[in-house]
C-alpha cells in the first residue's frame, strides 16, 4: 500500500464507522415506513432532511476543530454523542418489538438521529484531516529542497485507499445489517452497528502510541478571522484607504504538504488589535476558499442524484419480485452494487484506465481532479436516464397484470425482477469512483493548511445541501402533484420515472455550468505559482 501504520489504522476506523452509519442509513427508509408507518414521501424527506442535517453539520463543527480544539480530542468527544445516539435509536425499535402498539414519539427519534448527526459532524472531518496529518508528519521527516513538492501520488494513494476502505465497510453495512433487520428484527438491526462503534474507538485509542500529534505554529489560525478580515480589507481598498503592508522581517509558518511554502506576496493585510497587541495577518487563502462556491453549487445536483439509492430506489425494489427460491432480497442490499463496484473498480483504475488515459493527455495522473468529477458527473446523468426508463417499464408490466391471479401480484406489487435496477446502481457506484474520490481530493487540495478540517467540512456539505435540496424538491413537487402525486404510497400509480427524468435534466444543466466554470476556475497552486514569479 505504501502508507505508514498509523494511516492504515484510521483507514480501518474509518470502514468500520462506515459499516455503522450505512447500516443504520441504508434501511432507514424501510423502518420509518414498515414499522414507524410514515408514507413514502415523508419517509424519504426525513432521511433525505437528516442525510442533510448530517453532511451540513461539519461545516459548523470544523472551524471550531481547526481554531480551537485538536482534532484528536475532537474525535473521541464526536465518538461519545455517535454511540449516545445510536443507543437511542436502539431503543426506540426495542421499545416497538415490546409493545407494537406503543410506538415511540417521532420528536424522540428525531432527536435520537440528531445525536448521531452531532457525533459525526466532528468525527468524519477530524478523522480524515487526522489522517493527513500523519502523510505530513511522514512527509516532514524527508529530506526536500526548495522547489521540490515531493511525490505527487501519496495524497492521491490515500485518497483512494481511504476511499476503498469506506466503500468496503459500506459494502457489509448494507448486506449484512439490511438482512439482519429484515429478517432477524430491528433491535438487533441496530445493536450491532452500536457495538461495532464502540469496537472502532478502542481502536483508535489504542493506536494513540503509533500516532503523530502536530503541533501548531504560532500564528494565528482562525479561519473566520481570515475571511472577516479579508471582506474588511476589499471594504478598504474600495474606500480609498491606506493599507499596512507586513514589513520584511515578518514571517508566516505556512507550510502546506506537497504544495510550495507561501511567501510575503500572499499576506493582504497585517493588523494590530489595540486590546492586546496581537497581530492578524489576513491571507489571499481566504480568498481562495470563497472562491471555490461557483464549484460547490454545481456539484449540488450530483449530491441530489446521491439521496436516491437510500430512499426511492429501495422503494422500488420493496414492490418488484425479489425472491430467489425461499430466500427473500432485501431491497437495501441492492445499495452494496454501489459500494462492490466502487471496490473492484478502484484497483482497475490505477492500474488499468490512468495508464492508458495518460497516453493520450500526457498527464501523470491521466485526468486532472476537475476531469475526473466532471466524468463522474456525466456517469450520474446515464445512470437517472437508465432509471427512469426502467421505472416506465415496470410500470408498464405492473399496470398489465393488475387483477391477474398470481403469488406476490397485487396493487403494490409486479413480476419484474429486482435486478433490473442493478444497472442504475452499477453506474452510480462507477460514477463515485470519480466524482466522490475527485471532490475529497479537490477541496483537501484548495484550502490552506489550518482550514484542512474545513476542506473537509466543504466536501461533506455539498452531500448537506444536496439533501435538504431533494427535500425541497419532493415538497414542491407533491405540493404541484397533488391530484395525481408522483409520490404516492401504491407505487403503481407513483410516477418515479418523470421524477428521474426532472434529476437527470437538472444535473446536464449542472454539468454544462460546471464545465464552463472550470475553463475559468485557476487552482491554488497556481495562484501560489504566479506569486514567485
Amino acid at each position: 500500500m505504501g502508507l505508514n501504520r498509523s494511516c492504515v489504522l484510521l483507514i480501518v476506523i474509518a470502514g468500520m464507522e462506515r459499516f455503522v452509519f450505512k447500516g443504520v442509513a441504508s434501511n432507514l427508509v424501510t423502518y420509518l415506513t414498515d414499522v414507524m408507518e410514515m408514507r413514502n414521501s415523508s419517509a424519504a424527506k426525513m432521511v433525505n432532511s437528516w442525510g442533510g442535517f448530517t453532511s451540513m453539520l461539519p461545516l459548523l463543527i470544523a472551524p471550531l476543530a481547526d481554531s480551537y480544539w485538536d482534532r484528536y480530542s475532537t474525535v473521541l468527544a464526536s465518538s461519545f454523542f455517535y454511540v449516545l445516539g445510536l443507543v437511542a435509536l436502539t431503543s426506540t425499535a426495542m421499545a416497538t418489538a415490546r409493545s407494537p402498539g406503543n410506538k415511540p414519539s417521532s420528536a424522540f427519534l428525531f432527536w435520537s438521529l440528531c445525536l448521531i448527526s452531532v457525533g459525526l459532524g466532528g468525527y468524519n472531518p477530524s478523522l480524515q484531516a487526522f489522517a493527513t496529518d500523519q502523510l505530513e508528519a511522514e512527509d516532514e521527516e524527508l529530506p526536500r529542497t526548495k522547489d521540490d513538492r515531493g511525490p505527487p501520488d501519496k495524497k492521491s494513494q490515500y485518497f483512494q485507499w481511504n476511499y476503498f476502505g469506506v466503500c468496503s465497510g459500506s459494502l457489509l453495512g448494507i448486506t449484512v445489517l439490511s438482512y439482519v433487520q429484515d429478517t432477524i428484527g430491528w433491535v438487533i438491526g441496530f445493536a450491532i452497528p452500536t457495538g461495532a462503534m464502540v469496537i472502532s474507538i478502542a481502536f483508535f485509542c489504542c493506536g494513540n502510541r503509533i500516532y503523530a500529534h502536530k503541533q501548531d505554529r504560532d500564528v494565528d489560525r482562525r479561519p473566520f478571522v481570515w475571511m472577516v478580515k479579508a471582506i474588511k480589507a476589499a471594504a478598504t481598498k474600495l474606500m480609498g484607504s491606506s493599507i499596512k503592508l507586513p514589513d520584511e522581517k515578518s514571517e508566516l509558518g505556512e507550510l502546506e504538504l506537497q504544495e510550495k511554502p507561501l511567501c510575503h506576496h500572499n499576506v493582504e493585510i497585517m493588523e494590530e488589535d489595540p486590546k492586546n497587541g496581537q497581530k492578524f495577518y489576513v491571507l489571499k487563502n481566504a480568498k481562495v476558499v470563497l472562491r471555490l462556491l461557483p464549484i460547490w453549487i454545481t456539484l449540488l445536483m450530483f449530491a441530489v442524484i446521491f439521496q436516491q439509492p437510500a430512499t426511492f430506489f429501495t422503494k422500488q425494489g420493496m414492490v418488484m419480485r425479489r425472491t430467489i427460491g425461499r430466500f427473500k432480497i432485501p431491497p437495501a442490499t441492492l445499495q452494496s452494487a454501489i459500494t462492490l463496484s466502487i471496490i473492484l473498480l478502484m484497483p482497475l483504475y490505477n492500474k488499468m484506465l490512468i495508464p492508458i488515459v495518460r497516453i493520450f493527455t500526457r498527464n501523470e495522473k491521466g485526468v486532472n481532479v476537475m476531469q475526473r468529477m466532471g466524468i463522474g458527473m456525466f456517469l450520474s446523468i446515464v445512470a437517472m436516464v437508465i432509471a427512469a426508463q426502467v421505472e416506465t417499464k415496470r410500470l408498464e408490466i405492473a399496470k398489465g397484470e393488475v387483477g391477474k391471479p398470481g403469488p406476490g401480484r397485487g396493487p403494490n406489487n409486479a413480476s419484474i425482477s429486482i435486478f433490473w435496477l442493478l444497472p442504475q446502481y452499477i453506474i452510480l457506484g462507477i460514477s463515485d469512483v470519480f466524482t466522490v474520490v475527485g471532490m475529497q481530493e479537490f477541496f483537501y487540495r484548495e484550502v490552506p493548511l489550518r482550514m484542512r478540517t474545513m476542506g473537509f467540512a466543504l466536501y461533506t456539505s455539498v452531500f448537506g445541501v444536496g439533501g435538504f435540496l431533494s427535500a425541497l424538491m419532493i415538497s414542491i413537487i407533491e405540493a404541484t402533484t397533488r391530484g395525481h402525486s408522483w409520490f404516492s404510497d401504491n407505487m403503481n400509480e407513483a410516477r418515479l420515472d418523470k421524477y428521474y427524468w426532472l434529476l437527470a435534466l437538472g444535473s446536464a444543466l449542472s454539468l454544462l455550468l460546471y464545465i464552463a466554470l472550470c475553463k475559468l476556475y485557476r487552482s491554488r497552486s497556481n495562484i501560489e505559482d504566479d506569486s514567485f514569479t
